[in-house]
C-alpha cells in the first residue's frame, strides 16, 4: 500500500508543480491557458502558485526525508482546501471544464492526507 501512496503523492506533486509554476513564474502563459487568470489580480495568482509549489514540496519531502513526516498530510490537506476553494470559484464562473481537473487533484490530495495521517 505504501507504494501506491507514493505514486499518488508523486502524481499530485507533479500536477501541483506544473500548475504552481505557471501561476507563479509564467503569468502570461497562465493567462493564455486559463481564462480566469485575466479576472484575478496578478499578485493573488502568484500567491496561489507559490502555495501550490510549497504544497508540492510538502507532500513529498517530509515523508521522503523522515524529517517531520506529519507535515506531509498537513500539506496534502492544505492543498485539498486550496483546490476546493478553486472549484467553488469555478462553479460561480460556470467554468465546468476546470472543475473536473479540480476534482481529480482534490481526490489525490485528500487521499494522501487521509493515508498519511
Amino acid at each position: 500500500m505504501d507504494i501506491v501512496i507514493w505514486i499518488i503523492q508523486g502524481l499530485a506533486a507533479l500536477g501541483f508543480v506544473y500548475s504552481g509554476w505557471l501561476k507563479a513564474f509564467q503569468f502570461e502563459k497562465a493567462k493564455e491557458s486559463w481564462g480566469w487568470v485575466k479576472d484575478v489580480p496578478k499578485g493573488f495568482v502568484i500567491f496561489i502558485g507559490l502555495a501550490e509549489l510549497l504544497g508540492a514540496l510538502g507532500i513529498i519531502l517530509p515523508q521522503a526525508t523522515n524529517i517531520a513526516p506529519v507535515l506531509t498530510p498537513i500539506a496534502a490537506a492544505a492543498l485539498a482546501a486550496v483546490i476546493l476553494f478553486g472549484a467553488l470559484f469555478h462553479v460561480t464562473r460556470k467554468e465546468y471544464r476546470e472543475i473536473g481537473v479540480n476534482l481529480v487533484f482534490f481526490v489525490l490530495a485528500l487521499f494522501v492526507a487521509i493515508a498519511r495521517f
